[in-house]
């Protein structure tokens, strides 16, 4: 196995066809196909199906690309750090629930390894799709909130995939409501006091069950509920009908506007917000940078 063949392996995935890929590689199709087979041999496995309308990956295939960019990664860290380059074209990605400090840590990260090329992804996603990217090696690193409710079921499936938790901060629940809200002048807001508000809340797909919800679960039933998919949306929504979401009470007024007020909320327990990485992965460089950078912000 070599780090060219992990490096062609890559590349179809990411492109989706053999014509492509080789183009891109600037290799001839025959000399990428047969690269792939002796691989696949020799790993004794299938990497990808082919079929007459095309080629997909399998589920061996899909597994093991996430270790060959990994591969990939710290080879390429070995040669930023060996050779004294500038290190070519720097990639990170993380997957995160809707966190603001997770957004200003990401801005650190790139102003410090921005130089001249890179390729950084933030996902702000759902809940199990940020753990199927780490699972799968898409992203290093994944943020997201274990509490009394989801902890039993989620580490269930964090240890099923492989993955483990690292807690950064155990934060008191709170409101995001509008600074114009009725209940803006409170200390404490309590979750009667909230009935009659539309609750704003992150949909999950196909996953949409309590245990997956970025907000905490109440016991309380909720009249009126609204599921949106991104931060702009839900904060525009809170402002026009004074509706209200749970979060963390991290809270950063460039990003959620001056609008926006965190109060905290009675009755409910601790949300234990941490990330979670591969145990067979390996913590990169950048990695380390943008992990100091999340704990700066909640200093």
């Amino acid at each position: 196995m070599t780090l060219q063949q992990l490096r062609y392996v890559v590349m179809v995935a990411e492109t989706g066809t053999i014509t492509e890929a080789a183009n891109k590689l600037y290799i001839s199709q025959p000399s990428l196909t047969n690269a792939i087979h002796e691989l696949e041999k020799e790993m004794n496995l299938v990497i990808f199906h082919r079929t007459n309308k095309g080629i997909s990956l399998s589920k061996e295939g899909d597994d093991f690309l996430g270790y060959a960019r990994q591969v990939l990664e710290q080879a390429s860290i070995l040669e930023d750090h060996y050779k004294g380059n500038k290190g070519g074209k720097k990639q990170f990605c993380v997957s995160t629930q809707h966190y603001s400090f997770a957004v200003n840590a990401f801005v650190d990260l790139i102003k410090k390894y921005g130089q001249e090329e890179y390729d950084f992804s933030l996902r702000e996603t759902q809940t199990y799709e940020i753990i199927e990217d780490v699972a799968k090696m898409r992203s290093e690193i994944g943020l997201l909130f274990l509490n009394d409710f989801n902890e039993a079921v989620l580490r269930k499936l964090l240890k099923s995939h492989d993955l483990e938790f690292h807690p950064l901060f155990t934060a008191k629940p709170h409101v995001f409501i509008s600074s114009r809200h009725p209940l803006a002048k409170k200390e404490v807001i309590t979750n009667k006091e909230l009935e009659e508000y539309p609750y704003l809340s992150f949909e999950q797909g196909e996953h949409n069950s309590f245990y997956f919800s970025e907000e905490i679960f109440s016991t309380s039933e909720r009249k009126k509920n609204i599921r949106v998919r991104d931060r702009a949306t839900l904060f525009n929504l809170l402002i026009g009908l004074n509706g209200y979401t749970v979060c963390s009470g991290v809270i950063d007024k460039k990003l959620n506007g001056k609008n926006i007020i965190a109060v905290p909320l009675a009755d409910e327990g601790d949300m234990r917000i941490g990330y979670i990485r591969h145990r067979k992965g390996m913590t990169s460089r950048l990695g380390v940078t943008y992990l100091e950078a999340i704990r700066k912000y909640l200093e």
